[in-house]
């Protein structure tokens, strides 16, 4: 697979390249930044230091010219930019029979009528926007084949749906009850570009986009369930936790909880059903997603925890799963034994 990675200059694109580098049956062709960019004309490792002789390709800049010049020469494109970027450009490259993982948000939604309350633009594309299935690659494996356009999940949205979707899959929580996500993510989160926000010395342990987080109706339409989100910036680089609470219906046992998650899971080698509470660490700079449960059968009540990475399992290594499912890999492939040193 030839492949194209937009958006190569930020954190998950930087990922994303080091994950794709050392994968052997994909080929890096273009890592394209935008137009005016002041990384355009260095090479990758120039801006990125730690991927020094593992990938030293140059960065181009995005244009209709780069366009129209590149896009025969791929069988598949990255997209780690904006979320009306992608919006914009998925139907152009899925009309040249380019594949699109999308890692931003402009495909996410189903309802059009969501994108200008919760990302601030209206959705032109409704054909592409049609066209899209969503990359949850432990439970989309069909649909993330089938299509040409991927919107591959938040890093919030992939914690709470691991979470969430082997119980209410099984529809074992009371329906229409209230189902609380806590979300805890580095700053990480928020992007490479400076802001005093993110700063290691303002950051203090703070919710933030409390009732109006963009993720909320992501989650909530994966699930199958309406959710209250909570999302929580804490002062460390990466890592993510989501811890989830619900009732679960009269009669439903401990025995069946757990035997929904061992069925969900027990096939998936990047999901790891831990016999503790999980934590950031053990996850951090990994692709694997670390999940716990508790269940008090008296109260009816289960509450979930999974951890991962929110710039690997929560975005760059599942759009590498995607691609994988997409060649007719194991999702895992070149990923189970990745365990990368440093930080972007």
């Amino acid at each position: 697979m030839k492949v194209a990675v937009i958006g190569a200059s930020g954190y998950v694109g930087a990922e994303l390249i080091g994950l794709l580098s050392a994968h052997d049956k994909i080929s890096l062709e273009y890592l394209v930044v935008s137009e005016n960019s002041s990384s355009a004309d260095m090479t990758f490792s120039q801006l990125h230091p730690r991927y020094l002789g593992v990938c030293d390709l140059p960065l181009v800049c995005f244009s209709q010219t780069w366009f129209d010049a590149s896009v025969g020469d791929l069988d598949a494109v990255f997209f780690a930019t904006p979320h009306e970027f992608s919006a914009d450009w998925a139907q152009s490259f899925v009309d040249a029979g380019v594949k699109v993982f999308d890692l931003s948000g402009g495909f996410r939604l189903k309802n059009s009528s969501d994108y200008p309350t919760f990302y601030g633009f209206e959705h032109k594309h409704l054909t592409a926007l049609a066209q899209a299935k969503y990359g949850l690659a432990e439970w989309e494996q069909e649909n993330i084949a089938a299509t040409q356009l991927v919107a591959v999940p938040g890093c919030y949205p992939t914690a709470s749906l691991l979470s969430l979707k082997p119980i209410t899959s099984n529809n074992f929580h009371v329906e229409n009850s209230l189902i609380v996500v806590n979300g805890i993510s580095g700053v990480s989160g928020a992007g490479r570009k400076a802001s005093l926000a993110t700063s290691f010395y303002e950051v203090s342990l703070t919710p933030y986009n409390i009732l109006q987080h963009r993720h909320q109706p992501e989650i909530s339409q994966e699930a199958n369930a309406e959710v209250i989100f909570n999302p929580h910036l804490a002062p460390y680089k990466r890592g993510l936790m989501a811890t989830v609470t619900l009732q679960i219906k009269a009669g439903v046992t401990a025995e069946q909880i757990d035997e929904a998650f061992v069925n969900a899971y027990q096939d998936q080698p990047l999901v790891r059903l831990t016999g503790a509470w999980p934590k950031i660490d053990n996850v951090s700079n990994t692709p694997f997603a670390d999940v716990h449960w508790q269940v008090d059968e008296e109260k009816q009540v289960v509450v979930v925890s999974c951890a991962i990475d929110n710039l690997l399992k929560g975005a760059a290594s599942q759009a590498v799963q995607c691609a994988n499912i997409s060649l007719g890999l194991p999702s895992e492939y070149s990923l189970a034994s990745q365990n990368t040193s440093g930080n972007s």
